[in-house]
């Protein structure tokens, strides 16, 4: 069946309110989304038949199909506003390339890949070299989300944003009346806030991946996980990632009758952006150990040869014969669930400490309660007690780190005995936990009057000279021992 011809520009036809170039599915959603706002839209892709099929696709739809750039432009009302939805890097500089000599000043291109922060000031320089404006735009949501309603992380100049926002707040998704999108800050700010949101989805992913380990030791059947999963999403743990978790568990393939999670190979894949927080977070000094270990175990995972030949090798506790001691499966489920929610209040801690740490260094008077709340709806990470996060840092008393708000502090120091169970019993059962360990971990240092760092200044001291600070003496004060003992020969 031929699809109908795309629609194309006459210059007596109304021009479009926006412009979309890249029609994969993520941006063929986004277009659906802003039509269904009342808004007319036009779209271009490299490839043209890919344009031709989607306009043939959604007739009767407010559409302009465009062959080439030049119409495409062409077709867009002023100040133009045009979105690239292309591959992060190269492909994104080579739109704006070819989109520069065809654009009037003040005209906008916005960037709502997953592209580095870093890109993106670069590109906002650029492009106000030629007196065009620039947005860098974290969406988040998937392919449901730009269809229905994404969050969205805008960067860039006030002013611009104030030009965009009636369409970024149409096509956001709403919690309680409110859009899912907010200008967040100058610059990179939109993508640098999205790439942390995502270092945060690794976290909770991992997390939720823990606890299935753990239950899957100790001889929790598939259906018994739906419905756990599903029972810890009507309370408190209610979040789109425990949700699509619990219906994982329900999905049997027709070819064998065996659960689908079953047949797939524990062999995770990922895109940069846990990366690219990590790497942000030692740059700037931030522990991260979380979202850090999370990173590791899918880069463990990717290593899949290399364990199959260790596990033939390294001996350890064999996870088919999982020790729960005295402990029952309801109790051990109240336990992982206590575990959970804890490391998982420690994943958002760490992330929007990393957020406020570069938002301060680059005066970007990001607020962390507005961030919080527009990541309730839309995006990967929306969950219940992002509404808790917003409170928190609402006010003149905000505190300096997530865990000492008191509503969180209550709920670390009434799950922490059994968050500490859970990490034992893992260690001891030999199934990684690295993102529960690490949160524990990174808890039991926070609240530490006294590390032994004291031991480390003096190891460097030592070899290094590097000096040290004194209790007995004033702060900012620096010693150094010249007469460390000798090593003996």
């Amino acid at each position: 069946m031929n699809n109908p011809a795309p629609q194309h520009i006459s210059i007596n036809m109304e021009k479009s309110d926006f412009g979309l170039i890249g029609l994969a599915v993520m941006g063929q959603n986004l277009v659906l989304n802003v039509e269904s706002r009342g808004f007319q839209v036009s779209v271009y892709n490299r490839t043209t038949a890919t344009m031709t099929d989607f306009i043939g696709e959604n007739p009767g739809k407010n559409l302009i199909g465009c062959e080439s750039l030049e119409e495409f432009v062409d077709s867009l009302a002023s100040p133009r506003k045009i979105q690239i939805m292309v591959k992060a890097g190269g492909p994104v500089d080579a739109v704006i390339e070819s989109l520069i000599p065809l654009l009037d000043k003040e005209d906008i291109i916005i960037d709502g890949g997953n592209s580095l922060y870093t890109d993106s000031e670069r590109r906002d320089k650029w492009c106000a070299e030629h007196g065009l404006r620039f947005i860098g735009a974290g969406v988040s949501g998937g392919e449901e989300g730009a269809l229905k309603g994404p969050s969205i992380m805008p960067g860039g100049p006030q002013s611009t944003w104030q030009v965009m926002q009636p369409i970024f707040e149409a096509i956001s998704a709403k919690v309680d009346g409110e859009p899912c999108v907010v200008h967040i800050g100058e610059g990179g700010a939109g993508h640098f806030v999205k790439m942390v949101h995502n270092g945060i989805e690794y976290g909770d992913m991992q997390l939720i991946c823990e606890a299935y380990n753990i239950f899957k030791a100790a001889g929790f059947t598939n259906e018994e996980l739906a419905d756990i999963f599903a029972d810890w999403n009507a309370g408190d743990l209610e979040s789109f990632l425990i949700e699509i978790t619990a219906n994982i568990f329900k999905q049997t393939d027709p070819e064998t009758g065996q659960h689908i999670v079953d047949l797939i190979v524990d062999k995770a894949g990922q895109k940069g952006t846990g990366r690219w927080t990590m790497m942000e977070a030692v740059d700037h000094a931030v522990p991260l150990s979380c979202i850090g270990a999370s990173v590791e175990a899918r880069i463990l995972s990717a290593i899949r040869d290399q364990r199959l030949a260790a596990s033939k090798i390294l001996t350890g506790p064999s996870n088919d014969d999982f020790n729960m001691g005295s402990l029952d499966k309801k109790e051990l489920i109240t336990k992982v669930r206590d575990a959970l929610y804890a490391s998982k209040i420690v994943s958002y801690a760490q992330g929007l400490d990393l957020i406020s740490k570069v938002g301060a260094e680059k005066g970007w008077d990001l607020n962390l309660g507005e961030i919080a709340k527009i990541w309730r709806g839309g995006c990967i990470i929306r969950a219940r007690f992002l509404n808790r996060i917003t409170e928190a840092y609402q006010g003149s008393d905000a505190p300096t780190n997530l865990m000492l708000a008191p509503f969180f502090t209550e709920i670390l120091t009434n799950a922490q005995q059994n968050w500490r169970e859970v990490v034992s019993l893992a260690a001891l059962n030999g199934i990684p936990v690295p993102s529960f360990g690490g949160s524990l971990s990174y808890y039991d240092s926070y609240r530490c009057e006294r590390l032994p760092a004291n031991l480390l200044q003096a190891q460097r001291d030592f070899f290094g000279a590097h000096t040290y600070e004194r209790l007995d003496k004033a702060e900012g004060e620096f010693f150094h021992t010249e007469d460390w003992p000798e090593l003996m020969d």
